[in-house]
């Protein structure tokens, strides 16, 4: 029997989809570069913000030049004398103005995201799922040229404006992306193909971490390229998405399109016969026609959508409060901290086994299923936090504390890989039907950006308020998202859009049933 699903499974895989999903999730590996890229070459861009502002930089130095008559030259000015403000009040603030310019520069990424993200149903079913991620390349593109011409204008504007347009792009990408993978997907391997975004992601951190190196293009030559690299990636993604098939869900239930559907599909799956398949979307198609297209309000006031719009918001909710985006974003800092010598290449360490770790995530989701993943990741998680809290603390009297620090964060980033990062980005689309399903993307979407964007702004003023306590506060949100976790998730594994619905149903009855009980109960007693 196993040997049979496995010759079926193989036989779906065919090049076209081969194709299809790898190009579509060039815009996670987009994503994820620009998650990490900001990350290795910190200290550098805040010494030229300083040099630009014509401020002192954080560890007190100045970074201007002087001329031979002592006047101070701000940097960039080629020889003109530029005499800067030296009052105290002004250098007393000048490390929290780099800080601030800093932290937006890495924050605004998610403020691009949040913005864009409302924006996704509307776009993928005005435009379809292909052209509109044609079509969003542009942002990608011009995102990555302001960037990488930092150094040609004010570069702390040029940074912060190409990492917001960078962010519209991955906020439109990040909805587009599942909604076309997990169309075009047989449901065998639906939940494998979709734990591709993470290897994605993933990929594009490490990508990022290794190029950051001071000697490729972390340093003060190269590192408006090694901002605006991942265009390049846009622009593969722009040609490749020209060969691909459109979605024959969207073409059957969105546009009508028999004919077109059964043709893609036939592409898709190679020699399977489609008619099953089309069989399912008919039935969907109808389903979505007695319930219509539903928007973000109807999704927040039927009781219908009620269990699952917590429980796809509360996933997105766990994914970025559980701490990783702390670490994504500071772990240089981290490191440093925890007292390693060379961080850069601890942070590049916990690159390589996040991916190794997402390729094993492939692996488990079909046969491990989507919710007991996720479980085992918040937990292990959880345990992590506290050891990383642990040695965190006590590392002034111990200094063998920072190995226990270290190896903290890397059972930290292995657990989130194996299952509370993937899991969100796929499962919000398995949990509706076609209907509701743009609103829902755009909503979880939505909440993803809003966290990763808290997480980004505070969590650098957080730690220096909470010091070596910072990962307490993760640890406890991490004990309430598995709880939330282990009474609300349900499995979708192997599951139609249909049965996910049907076992909503029966938990809102079950609940209702238990209501009804419960003040039978207390009127028989009075």
């Amino acid at each position: 029997m196993e040997e049979k699903s496995k010759m079926h499974t193989e036989k779906h895989l065919t090049g076209t989809l081969v194709l299809s999903v790898f190009t579509a999730v060039l815009g996670f590996f987009q994503y994820g570069y620009s998650l990490g890229v900001i990350n290795a070459p910190q200290k550098v861009i805040e010494a030229h913000y300083g040099r630009v502002l014509g401020v002192i930089p954080l560890d007190g130095h100045t970074t201007n030049t002087s001329g031979e008559d002592g006047t101070d030259l701000q940097a960039g000015t080629e020889g003109t004398l530029t005499p800067l403000a030296d009052t105290s009040e002004d250098l007393a603030s000048s490390p929290h103005i780099i800080t601030m310019y800093w932290s937006l520069s890495v924050s605004v990424f998610a403020i691009g995201g949040m913005v864009s993200s409302f924006t996704v149903g509307w776009i993928g079913d005005r435009l379809g799922r292909v052209k509109a991620m044609l079509v969003v390349n542009i942002l990608s593109i011009a995102g990555n040229l302001l960037m990488g011409l930092a150094k040609f204008g004010p570069s702390h504007i040029l940074v912060i404006a190409g990492r917001a347009v960078t962010g519209l792009y991955c906020g439109l990408s990040s909805g587009l992306v599942p909604m076309y993978v997990s169309e075009v997907s047989p449901t065998a391997l639906r939940g494998a193909l979709g734990t591709l975004h993470q290897l994605a992601i993933v990929t594009g951190i490490l990508i990022s971490q290794v190029l950051g190196l001071d000697f490729l293009l972390g340093n003060d030559e190269m590192w408006p390229l090694l901002l605006g690299l991942s265009g390049v990636a846009a622009l593969l993604q722009f040609f490749l998405l020209l060969l691909c098939p459109e979605s024959p869900r969207y073409l059957y239930i969105k546009l009508g399109k028999v004919e077109e559907a059964k043709k893609n599909l036939k592409r898709l799956r190679g020699n399977c016969d489609p008619m099953k398949e089309i069989a399912e979307m008919e039935k969907e198609k109808q389903e979505a026609a007695s319930e219509k297209k539903v928007s973000i309000r109807q999704l927040f006031t039927s009781s219908k959508y009620k269990q699952a719009v917590i429980v796809a918001l509360m996933v997105q909710i766990s994914q970025q409060f559980s701490g990783i985006n702390a670490i994504f974003y500071y772990s240089t800092n981290i490191f440093e901290r925890a007292g390693v010598d060379q961080p850069v290449y601890a942070t590049i360490g916990v690159g390589v086994v996040n991916t190794v770790f997402t390729v094993i995530s492939v692996l488990l989701v079909e046969k491990a299923g989507r919710r007991s993943l996720f479980l085992a990741g918040l937990m292990g998680m959880l345990v992590s936090a506290v050891a990383m809290t642990v040695g965190l603390v006590l590392l002034s009297q111990f200094p063998w504390m920072s190995y226990v620090s270290m190896v903290a964060i890397f059972l930290f980033v292995i657990f989130f890989e194996v299952g509370p990062g993937p899991i969100p980005w796929f499962i919000v689309a398995e949990l509706f039907s076609q209907g509701p399903r743009p609103a829902a993307i755009a909503v979880a979407g939505f909440c993803n950006w809003a966290c990763n964007f808290i997480v980004g702004m505070c969590f650098q003023y957080i730690a220096d308020l909470c010091g070596p306590y910072v990962f307490a506060i993760f640890a406890a949100l991490l004990l309430l998202f598995f709880l939330f976790a282990y009474f609300k998730v349900p499995e979708t594994k192997g599951k139609s859009f249909e049965e996910i619905a049907a076992v909503f149903r029966r938990k809102k009855l079950a609940a209702k049933t238990m209501t009804e009980l419960q003040d039978l109960r207390a009127s028989e007693e009075a």
